[in-house]
């Protein structure tokens, strides 16, 4: 059984270009909630595709001004992590969960 506040601290897969390109180095981009640390990330991903994680990075790309109907508005921080799995391992993110 895999504990729920795993499903909170991954919010979505990044699907880009750069992932794209950083999953053939064994990395996958997650969309990470803003309080996770690199434990929990890394605990997560492990308990829920059953992957074993070597390293995980994290960054967090700040919003954009952005305007709508000439009214100036601010998309929101994300935190984003890169997950290095282990040699053998993969991750199919275009399946999900």
């Amino acid at each position: 059984m895999t504990d729920l506040r795993h499903y909170d601290v991954i919010v979505s897969p990044a699907i880009t270009e750069k992932s794209t390109m950083a999953s053939e180095q064994n990395q996958v981009v997650f969309n990470v909630a803003k309080k996770a640390s690199k434990p929990e990330i890394k605990a997560a991903v492990e308990a829920l595709f059953g992957v074993k994680v070597t390293a995980v990075n994290t960054l967090v790309r700040k919003g954009k001004i952005k305007r709508f109907r000439g009214t100036i508005g601010r998309q929101s921080d994300v935190k984003k992590a890169v997950v290095t799995l282990a040699d053998g391992q993969s991750i199919d993110v275009a399946t999900g969960l």
